[in-house]
């Protein structure tokens, strides 16, 4: 018998806004359910993207002084300031991760002396904090839109393309769709909605000055989902915008249908901020799972990207993790 304490386990989560890390024990990490940290920290610097993808040294810098100072804030042993298992879930992994999978393993054993490291897709981090290790379907949506669905043996994808070639019933989607119908709007075509167009100027001035305002951002796909709660507010006196809401609902629903497994009591879950657009999406949306999905049960997620990092630190740490090994979407050293 012992009473040295469970090992530490260590979440990180990069995406688009920033850097947040998690610091946590394995014991109490379940199937369904990510252990507890003990404590968080965040940059608001999002790692660097360069010519060889996403910039390890960057990602390191930005991490690992947080790491040691939520370590000394946890009261840590010197003695014992190591971290057992660390799980990296980053936007852009499955493509761009090339130089974090062939850097950070060693990195993390030399400086934090981790024993094991997953390096996952955001897309796999936001299923494991929805779902944790039961089969189903995740629908992660914000700005844009991706669908991940596992039976336990493999993963699927769908969309996540960005909004020149997909994103289908995202943020940037909607945005761009109730924009249009305000331009047709000013015009005299048909299709135009004058409620959008009054939402239009009232939010970015006098439409027709909106290409030069628009066109030369970099930051596009947020200003066009900056639009969407103002398309969502209007659905529930203006059908065009009505039409526009319900269409992205049923391009969600395909994407979750298309990544679903087929076995009965399959799950899904809605995970991002578009949801918070409410009842004039969401309830189409369940509609159209329930014809798409009868043998689905769609439920609310139970934790975000960086609680489903520490889930898979914690069920790797011990030997128990039951999601699918893959390449480019969860690679373990």
């Amino acid at each position: 018998m012992t009473d040295r304490p469970a090992p530490w386990i260590l979440g990180i989560d990069s995406g688009g806004s920033g850097l947040r890390v998690a610091l946590a024990r394995t014991g109490g990490a379940g199937r369904a359910a990510a252990p507890a940290p003990v404590g968080t920290a965040s940059s608001g610097r999002p790692v660097r993207t360069g010519p060889a993808g996403i910039d390890a040294a960057h990602l390191l810098e930005l991490a690992l002084p947080r790491v040691r100072s939520l370590l000394a804030a946890a009261g840590a042993d010197p003695a014992e300031l190591r971290i057992d298992t660390v799980c990296v879930g980053a936007a852009g992994m499955a493509t761009l991760g090339g130089e974090l999978r062939a850097v950070l393993p060693e990195a993390f054993a030399r400086e934090l002396g981790a024993r094991r490291v997953a390096l996952a897709a955001d897309a796999v981090t936001a299923y494991a904090g929805a779902l944790g290790e039961r089969p189903g379907a995740v629908v992660a949506a914000g700005t844009g839109v991706i669908a991940t669905g596992t039976d336990l043996c493999s993963w699927r994808r769908a969309d996540g393309w960005g909004h020149l070639l997909g994103d289908c019933g995202g943020g940037a989607w909607i945005g761009r769709a109730g924009l249009e119908a305000a331009m047709r709007a000013h015009d005299g075509r048909p299709g135009g909605s004058a409620a959008l167009l009054a939402r239009a100027e009232a939010v970015f001035g006098p439409v027709a000055s909106l290409p030069e305002k628009l066109y030369p951002r970099t930051d596009r796909p947020a200003v066009l989902a900056s639009f969407a709660p103002e398309v969502a507010g209007c659905a529930d006196r203006d059908p065009v915008a009505a039409r526009v809401v319900e269409e992205a609902a049923v391009h969600i629903a395909e994407s979750a249908t298309a990544v679903c497994p087929g076995s009965e009591g399959s799950l899904v879950a809605l995970t991002g901020g578009l949801f918070k657009a409410g009842e004039p999406l969401l309830a189409p949306l369940r509609r159209e799972l329930a014809v798409r999905l009868p043998h689905t049960r769609t439920v609310p997620a139970a934790g975000d990207p960086l609680a489903g990092a520490l889930l898979l630190a914690g069920r790797l740490a011990r030997d128990a993790l039951r999601l699918p090994r893959d390449p480019a979407l969860l690679h373990i050293r």
